[in-house]
C-alpha cells in the first residue's frame, strides 16, 4: 500500500487487529499511525469463531487456543495503554462491531491485514461494502508472512505447488524485508467511547481443562510472552544452534522452538525472528540448525500461499487435484478411537493424549496421526483437520489444512511417499518407549523391545479388569 497516494491525515482512523496481536512489525499499525492524528485499535471477538461450530460439530476455537487468545488481546490492551491510547473490544460479528466504530467515530479510513482464507475474506469484504455506503475505505496491509507476495519472483497465481521448487527461487532471487519497529507513542484520543470489556473463558461457555504436568510448554498468550521465548530459545539458552538435530523429538520443551501458537496469532513476526536468526549467526554461530528455522518459515509462507493460490478448494475433500481419494469414509467409530487416543496402536495414542490433554503436539506426531487416520484406518481427512482446527493451540488456518491434504495426496506434489509406518517412525523417533509410557501409563512396564508393537488397548482392559 502507497500511502503517499491517500490524502492529507484524517482526524481518525481504526486499527482494525485480527491476526496480528502484536505492535512491533506491524504494518497495518504503522500506517495508521501515519494516516491518522488519532488511532483507534479494536479487536472483536468473533462469535462465528468463538462460538462456532465446524461442519462435523466440533467448536472452532476450543478452550485453550481461546485463552491463549484471551491473554494476547490483554498483553495488546496493557502495551497500547503503556503508550497513551486503549484497545477496544468487541463481541458480535467484526465486520458488524467494526462498522458501528467507524460510523460513531466518523473515522477516515479502517486499517487492517488482509486476509485470503473463505471465512476471514467473507468477513473483510462484507466490511468493505458497509464503509462504502457511509463514504469511508478499508485499508488492506500484509502481517503473517515471512517474505512480500510483491516481492516473490512469481505472481501468487504461478507459485510453484512443490515446495523444493518454491524454496529454490525464493531464496535465490527474494530478500527478507527488515523488520517495522514497534510505534513509540500515540496522539491522545479525542472521543471517548466504551471500551469494552476483556472477555473471561466462562464468557464463551468454557472451563480451563486441568493443567497437565506432562505438556510440553506452559504457552501463554501474547506478544510479550513471544518474544521472551524467542530470546529465550536463541540467546538464552542457545537451543537454536541444535535445531536441526532435535527437531523431531517428542519430549520436553525444547526439542524445538515452539514459536507456531505466537506465530498463529500474529503475536510474533516472522520478519521479527528471521532477524534475529541472522543476529544470531553474526554474532553466535551460523550452522545447518539456524539455517533449518529459516526452512520452517519457509514452509508457513508455502502453505499460506497455496491457501492464497487455491481458496477454497484446501478444504474440500478433492483437495488441490480435484479428484477425490479413493476409500476414505466417514466411520465414526474408527474416528473415534483415533480421537480418544484408542487404536490400540501405542505411538498414535500416545500422540492423541497429548493432543487432547495439553493441546499440542510435535510436527513429528501431526504427521503420523494424520497418516494412520487416513492411510490405516482410511477416514476422510476432513474429520481430522477439523478437530485440529477445533484443539490445537497453535492452530493456522493453512497450515493445519494444506498440511493435511498434503498428507492424503491431494496436494499437487506427486513425488512424495507421505505414508508413516507408525511402528518404524516410533522405534526412530522414540527408541526406548519414554515418550510412549509418559503418555500410555498403562504401557509403563513393558521394554523397549515389547512396547512399540504391543496393543495398548488389551492392557487398558486388563488394567480395569476387577
Amino acid at each position: 500500500m502507497d500511502m503517499s497516494a491517500l490524502p492529507k491525515k484524517a482526524k481518525r482512523v481504526i486499527a482494525w487487529f485480527r491476526l496480528d496481536l502484536r505492535l512491533h512489525d506491524n504494518e497495518m499499525l504503522t500506517e495508521a499511525i501515519k494516516a491518522g492524528e488519532e488511532v483507534y485499535p479494536v479487536y472483536v471477538f468473533d462469535e462465528r469463531t468463538f462460538g462456532g461450530k465446524t461442519e462435523s460439530g466440533f467448536a472452532k476455537t476450543g478452550p485453550r487456543r481461546c485463552q491463549f487468545i484471551i491473554e494476547a488481546v490483554a498483553d495488546l490492551k496493557q502495551q497500547l495503554q503503556a503508550l497513551g491510547i486503549d484497545l477496544l473490544i468487541r463481541r458480535g460479528k467484526a465486520e458488524e462491531e467494526v462498522f458501528k466504530l467507524a460510523q460513531e467515530l466518523k473515522t477516515g479510513w479502517v486499517f487492517c491485514n488482509r486476509e485470503k482464507t473463505y471465512e476471514e475474506e467473507l468477513q473483510q469484504n462484507r466490511l468493505e461494502e458497509k464503509l462504502w455506503s457511509i463514504g469511508q475505505e478499508i485499508r488492506f496491509f500484509r502481517g503473517k508472512m515471512l517474505y512480500y507476495t510483491q516481492d516473490l519472483p512469481f505472481p501468487i497465481a504461478h507459485t510453484p505447488d512443490i515446495f523444493t521448487q518454491f524454496r529454490k527461487e525464493v531464496e535465490k532471487l527474494t530478500p527478507v524485508r527488515a523488520p517495522l519497529p514497534k510505534p513509540k507513542a500515540f496522539n491522545p484520543w479525542s472521543h471517548r467511547l466504551p471500551l469494552g470489556d476483556l472477555p473471561q473463558l466462562s464468557d464463551f461457555g468454557w472451563e480451563m481443562p486441568p493443567q497437565d504436568d506432562r505438556t510440553v510448554l506452559q504457552f501463554k498468550g501474547g506478544e510479550t510472552e513471544g518474544l521472551k521465548r524467542l530470546h529465550y530459545y536463541l540467546w538464552e539458552s542457545d537451543c537454536i544452534a541444535s535445531y536441526k538435530e532435535t527437531r523431531n523429538g517428542l519430549l520436553g520443551a525444547d526439542y524445538s522452538s515452539k514459536f507456531s501458537p505466537w506465530l498463529a496469532q500474529g503475536c510474533l513476526s516472522p520478519k521479527q525472528i528471521y532477524d534475529e536468526i541472522k543476529r544470531y549467526e553474526k554474532e553466535r554461530t551460523k550452522n545447518k540448525s539456524t539455517y533449518w528455522l529459516y526452512f520452517e518459515l519457509l514452509w508457513r509462507d508455502f502453505f499460506r500461499l497455496m491457501g492464497k493460490k487455491y481458496g477454497s478448494q484446501i478444504f474440500l475433500p478433492t483437495g488441490l487435484r480435484g479428484k477425490k481419494k479413493k476409500k476414505l469414509s466417514n466411520n465414526m467409530q474408527a474416528f473415534e478411537s483415533w480421537l480418544l487416543g484408542k487404536t490400540g496402536q501405542p505411538f498414535i495414542d500416545a500422540n492423541m493424549r497429548e493432543l487432547a490433554q495439553t493441546g499440542f503436539m510435535s510436527n513429528r506426531g501431526r504427521q503420523n496421526v494424520a497418516s494412520y487416520l487416513i492411510n490405516d484406518l482410511k477416514v476422510n481427512w476432513q474429520l481430522g483437520a477439523e478437530y485440529f482446527e477445533s484443539v490445537l493451540i497453535d492452530y493456522d488456518v493453512t497450515s493445519n489444512w494444506v498440511n493435511w491434504l498434503y498428507i492424503a495426496g491431494l496436494g499437487n506434489d506427486p513425488r512424495e511417499d507421505r505414508y508413516f509406518n507408525p511402528i518404524s517412525q516410533s522405534k526412530r523417533y522414540d527408541p526406548d518407549g519414554e515418550y510412549i509410557r509418559l503418555w500410555l501409563p498403562e504401557l509403563a512396564a513393558l521394554d523397549s523391545r515389547e512396547i512399540h508393537e504391543a496393543d495398548s488397548r488389551a492392557f487398558s482392559r486388563k488394567k480395569h479388569q476387577p
